[in-house]
C-alpha cells in the first residue's frame, strides 16, 4: 500500500473514531443519531490526520 493509501486509511479511521466515541454513552433524551457538529468535528479530525501524515518534502 502506498503512502496515500495509508494516509486515507488513518484519516477515515480518525473520523470514524470521533463519530463512535461521540455517540457512545448517549441517552434517548439527548437525541438519537449523529449531530451536524459531530460530523464537522469528525471531518476536522480526518483533515488533521491527513495533514500530519503527509510525506516530508524532498
Amino acid at each position: 500500500m502506498n503512502d496515500r493509501g495509508w494516509r486515507t486509511f488513518f484519516a477515515v479511521l480518525a473520523g470514524v473514531a470521533v463519530i463512535y466515541f461521540g455517540t457512545t454513552g448517549r441517552r434517548g433524551e439527548e437525541g438519537d443519531g449523529i449531530s451536524g457538529g459531530l460530523l464537522v468535528l469528525a471531518a476536522l479530525a480526518a483533515a488533521l490526520v491527513w495533514h500530519l501524515t503527509r510525506p516530508a518534502a524532498k
